[in-house]
């Protein structure tokens, strides 16, 4: 049983996933998710963690951390049947890895590369499971903030469903979706002072875990408005 680690952050206004290179066979020296084997004793929370730490040095505790699912095909590991649970885990802006035990090299890697590269195992198929769920989570779920460091701005919330959804929203009808949506953010008070432009407001992470009403993610639907609009 093993344990492997879709992990994204917004990076330079892009979606990144964390990739290591293998510094062993199988698969040797080519990109992989980090991850291993679960060591006896240990529950699969623990040993994602770990494996997180030992290979890229990142501390798991500060990301949001859930199950993606299980994965067993026979033929997923060349060295006998194995299966794996698979997480996803989030972060804003998340630091610069280190890459430690059976990782050579551990870096963040724009989604967009990693989905046209060959990944190690099934890593490829994991990846896009993961960002599935990613983009389904922000229709229904107040994840999304947890990409975005606090205090925030509406636009830097904004921003992060444009990169993980991949189309720009009308910001108008985003803040208004966003502040009348149930415990989703709080007013802290305070604003931010941009070089350009009026101040704008920060806000925290509210208390809720669900999006009410949810905000439904569609190609034609009202929240997509042209390229120049959004840019505006």
């Amino acid at each position: 049983m093993t344990v492997d680690l879709v992990i994204f952050t917004v990076r330079a206004a892009a979606l990144h996933v964390l990739l290591i290179e293998r510094g062993m066979p199988p698969f040797e020296g080519e990109l992989a998710l980090p991850g291993g084997y679960v060591r006896a004793g240990e529950d699969l929370d623990q040993a994602a963690l770990r494996e997180l730490a030992e290979e890229t040095g990142i501390n798991g505790h500060e990301l949001h951390l859930e199950q993606l699912r299980t994965f067993g095909a026979p033929e997923r590991d060349p060295r006998g049947r194995t299966f794996t649970v698979a997480y996803l885990a989030l972060g804003p802006d998340l630091p610069t890895p280190v890459a430690g035990t059976d990782a050579a090299t551990a870096c963040w890697v724009p989604v967009d590369v990693a989905l046209s590269s060959e990944l190690a195992f099934d890593h490829l198929i994991i990846l896009k499971e993961g960002l599935d769920r990613a983009r389904a989570k922000l229709e229904y779920t107040t994840v999304a903030a947890a990409f975005c460091r606090q205090p925030f701005t509406i636009a830097d919330l904004r921003r992060v469903y444009e990169v993980i959804w991949g189309f720009p929203l009308d910001p108008s009808n985003f803040r208004r979706k966003v502040t009348k949506a149930a415990h989703f953010v709080e007013p802290t008070g305070e604003s931010r002072t941009p070089e350009i432009g009026r101040p704008a407001a920060l806000y925290r992470r509210g208390s809720a875990e669900l999006l009410f009403p949810p905000m439904p993610r569609s190609a034609d639907g009202e929240h997509e408005v042209q390229p120049s609009a959004a840019t505006g």
